[in-house]
């Protein structure tokens, strides 16, 4: 591409920022704009200005960028008044509405000092997927020279040098989270309240078809902009063919398998090419608008990369705001990703595991699967192409996923494509009636080599959702499970179902959760139940009892709080724990209490003693009995006194 054009691509979407966004103090900023090309690899350079002193840079006290608010709203006071500030905040731009993935942002400062001379101060900061958009400082600089061709290899050399710990990773992810939920109540509320006519499918739909569309393969796919679209009648150029053409390019890029691609294909095109939805109203067509709408919302969000489960937090928003007809019998409950990744620990998931989940929703678990297999991947394999080769295993043959509601399905795709393709297995099936325990595409007479379980099943299912644990299990021969299901399950309402499942698997531990996990969703008291698989549960086997009541988070269900989840003792530090405790045991208490674990037995007769707490010691002991006396003693000088003092009063004294 020619410089003159892609300078161009950048302005247009400064443009459609600055639009978008009302302009930041109502005017355009003063940026410049640069573009190096080295080894055909391109780098954006966007360069802020401020005449002021002391206007470099405003950091947090975490030593980042200052342009969050404490709603995690742009702080366009920062952006407006510090040149860093400002040329962060428009590299975030860049990533939004350009295919572009790595900005060098710099800010630049200059005043005349009491002699009359000109000062002047640089900041650069490194803006890109990797790093969520925040910016990392790159090195001290005193003048642009680090820019010329000559210097320029040097001081790219130095941006690929840079690095995030897991820990900020982290803090990154749950901060970019709290901002994907304030936009998706926006999104889901504007097309909820002002999109008429869109079905409760077509709107999954529509935010699929509309995210997958404008992700694009580097060189390979160019991502469909808005302008793209034209609200044009021409049969096979309306917005929905434009769309329809785009999907099928970008999923014959990711080498899906051929009945998979056209059941994706098939299944959105029934909404995409309906005449309502592309006839132009004033010039538009509602699919353009409903286009526009996910794009500016959102697009930020999917395009920098975040291995969260995305599409579970829009599904959970959907549902508050639509009410899926599943959703009646308080059905479809989605993890909290926390939750998820601590399922995950539990099944004992890492690089070499085989994960599958029969009930997989948003694949949110399978999200949370997948991460910690890259992650243990990068931990223990030092050889890069190596690394590059298992991951890719990874996520086209070790994980493997049923879902048997067409819309939640669409999503289960792409929720798996965002976070890095990892879709090859997820199955538009019935996982009780049509799955026979093989691959299902390309490898269909192959055994999935299952070796470890995560599930959140439907609780309306037989057994409170126990019947998937069953099948699953005994289609395993070796590994782990945890499940986290309604408490009910292992104290009545699934005995059948559980005394079958002790037969071949042994119960590790049974977990209480908190009582508000799904605030918002659903108030039904849940367990996690973990399981060794392959060995018959024995009398004398030691099962793990936890209270985790308390979690650490504090919960709350407002819909205009900038965050409804809030870590007020040591969450994560508590999470860790019990995944200790489930594998270690008691040496490994440190915040809980003895209250809270407990060492017991279940008889695998009974699958309704899951259940159980720290039984109460009822026997006085000598300090109970020298508390009881002590108390009794100051209540008789009390009444002693208070009788003396009457008695003074009646006296006159």
């Amino acid at each position: 591409m020619e410089q003159e054009s892609l300078n161009a691509e950048i302005d247009r979407a400064l443009e459609d920022y600055y639009s978008k966004n009302g302009g930041v103090g109502g005017n355009r900023p003063d940026a410049k704009l640069l573009l190096q090309d080295k080894n055909l690899i391109h780098y954006p350079i966007l360069i802020e200005y401020k005449g002021y002193k002391d206007k470099l840079v405003k950091l947090d006290n975490e030593g980042r960028v200052a342009n969050k608010t404490a709603k995690n709203q742009p702080d366009f006071k920062n952006i407006n008044s510090y040149a860093v500030n400002g040329a962060v905040h428009y590299a975030n731009a860049l990533l939004h509405y350009t295919s572009y993935t790595d900005i060098i942002a710099i800010g630049m400062t200059g005043f005349k000092n009491e002699s009359g001379n000109i000062e002047h101060s640089i900041g650069v900061y490194y803006v890109s997927k990797s790093n969520f958009g925040i910016g990392q400082k790159v090195d001290d600089y005193t003048d642009l020279s680090f820019l010329k061709k000559e210097n320029f290899d040097k001081f790219i050399e130095k941006v690929k040098n840079l690095q995030l710990t897991q820990e900020e990773i982290e803090k990154l992810k749950e901060q970019r989270e709290q901002e994907i939920n304030a936009s998706l109540v926006k999104l889901n509320n504007d097309i909820y309240q002002n999109e008429k006519g869109l079905g409760e499918s077509d709107r999954v739909y529509l935010v699929a078809a509309s995210i997958i569309a404008t992700l694009g393969v580097p060189n390979k796919v160019a991502a469909l902009e808005k302008s793209d679209l034209k609200s044009s009648s021409e049969d096979g150029n309306r917005d929905g063919d434009i769309i329809l053409r785009k999907i099928k390019a970008f999923l014959n890029e990711k080498n899906l398998p051929n009945e998979k691609r056209d059941l994706i294909v098939r299944t959105l095109q029934n909404t995409l090419t309906t005449d309502n939805i592309n006839k132009a109203e004033n010039g538009e067509s509602q699919l353009k608008r409903v286009f526009t709408k996910i794009v500016d919302d959102l697009g930020i969000y999917y395009k920098i990369g975040l291995t969260t489960d995305f599409t579970g937090k829009l599904f959970n928003e959907m549902y508050s705001w639509l009410g899926f007809s599943q959703d009646k019998l308080n059905d479809v409950v989605l993890t909290p990703s926390y939750v998820a990744t601590l399922l995950v620990k539990l099944a004992r998931v890492n690089k070499d595991s085989y994960v599958w989940d029969f009930a997989t929703g948003s694949a949110g678990l399978l999200v949370a699967a997948m991460n910690e297999m890259l992650i243990d991947a990068k931990n223990k394999i030092k050889s890069p192409d190596e690394l590059v080769v298992k991951s890719a295993e990874i996520k086209a043959n070790q994980l493997l996923g049923l879902e048997i509601l067409s819309s939640v399905y669409m999503l289960a795709i792409l929720n798996m494509i965002l976070m890095g393709d990892g879709s090859s297995n997820i199955l538009n099936k019935d996982s009780l009636k049509d799955f026979n325990g093989n691959y299902g595409f390309r490898k269909t007479n192959e055994k999935f080599p299952a070796d470890a379980f995560v599930l959140n099943p439907p609780y309306s299912a037989q057994g409170n959702g126990m019947i998937f644990v069953e099948k699953a299990l005994s289609m395993m021969s070796k590994g782990y499970a945890s499940i986290i299901i309604q408490n009910s399950a292992g104290t009545g309402k699934a005995v059948e179902y559980n005394k079958r499942i002790l037969k071949h698997s042994t119960l590790l531990a049974s977990i209480k959760m908190p009582i508000d996990l799904f605030v918002g969703k659903s108030s039904v008291q849940t367990n996690i139940y973990v399981f060794r698989v392959g060995e018959a549960h024995q009398k004398d086997d030691v099962v793990k009892f936890i209270d985790f009541s308390n979690d650490g988070y504090t919960r709350t269900n407002r819909k205009k709080a900038s965050s409804n989840l809030r870590d007020t003792d040591r969450a994560k530090e508590r999470y860790q724990e019990i995944v200790d405790l489930v594998r270690f045991g008691k040496g490994k208490l440190n915040i809980l209490t003895e209250k809270e674990y407990y060492e017991g037995y279940i008889d695998p007769e009974s699958g309704a003693d899951w259940n159980q707490s720290a039984p109460i010691d009822t026997k006085p002991t000598l300090d109970d009995f020298k508390k009881t006396v002590s108390d009794y003693l100051a209540w008789e000088v009390s009444n002693i006194l208070k009788n003396q003092n009457t008695e003074d009063e009646r006296l006159g004294k």
